[in-house]
Order: C-alpha cells, then structure tokens, then sequence
C-alpha cells in the first residue's frame, strides 16, 4: 500500500491536478487506487441544487493517472511522463460526489514498448461509477533541446 508520498515518488502530477490519493494494490498488470472526494476539491463547486460532484472527465483522468502509475512502476521509470493517448468504450453510471471514495482498479490488457492499454472501472461502495478502455504511451526521452 503506498500513501500520497509513495504517488508522488512515480508519477509527476501534483495538486491540484493529482487525483489519485492511495494505492491499495499493485501486482503485475493491475492496480486499485483510491481518491477521496471532498467539497474542498478546486473541481467541487456547488451546482443542481446543492451537489458537488467530482465530473465523469475527472473520474477518466483518475483512471488514467492510475495507468500511468502502472505503466511507470512496470517500465521502472518513475517520475517519467506518460501520456493519456485514447479513450473508448467510456460509460458513465452513477455520479460521484462530495464524501464519496472512489476505487479505481485498471487492468494491464496489453503492453507494447513504450504504450500500453488499459480497462479501468471507479466504484463507490459496490456500483460502477465510471469505467472505459484507454491507452497510455510513456513520453519520449527529453534530454535532447529544442530547436
């Protein structure tokens, strides 16, 4: 299980884009994470009458954060970029609000060189919120300057 600190240690997002708080589990080719939400999140402005949700395009990028927290951890480098490259298949099923913990699990589907696609589903309690098919790709070297 890795805190907030052990995140940060992979991947390079930071507040207030960070949107993965804990990983629960991490074996070969998966991982669930957790994201507590909370009305003091930048994304949670009241609106329909009182509720503050966290937007089904934030549960994708959690998602995606996930992934990319697998696909560093599985190519050994941490606190490289990995970019989200492709959505399909996304369904949104139920909202995710203020005092909601969402579980995000991703399963590895295949891995190439330097990309990877994914299946990803976030929870709350038992019920599907969000789930998709996404692919990653690490960022190339950027050592070289530009021109």
């Amino acid at each position: 299980m890795l805190d907030i600190n052990g995140i940060k240690k992979v991947l390079p997002h930071r507040y207030p884009f960070l949107l993965i708080d804990r990983i629960l589990e991490l074996n070969e080719g998966r991982v669930v994470a957790i994201k507590n939400i909370t009305v003091n999140e930048p994304f949670s402005q009241e609106y329909f009458g009182g509720l503050y949700p966290m937007q089904g395009v934030l549960q994708v990028e959690a998602m995606a954060q996930t992934a990319a927290f697998l696909i560093l951890d599985l190519s050994g480098e941490e606190g490289k970029l990995a970019y989200f490259s492709g959505i399909e298949k996304v369904r949104f099923r139920k909202p995710a609000l203020a005092g909601d913990q969402l579980r995000i699990e991703v399963s590895l589907v295949k891995l190439r060189a330097r990309a990877g696609k994914f299946k990803g589903t976030c929870y709350i309690g038992d019920e599907v919120s969000c789930e998709g098919t996404f692919t990653c790709m690490l960022a190339p070297d950027q050592t070289e300057p530009l021109k």
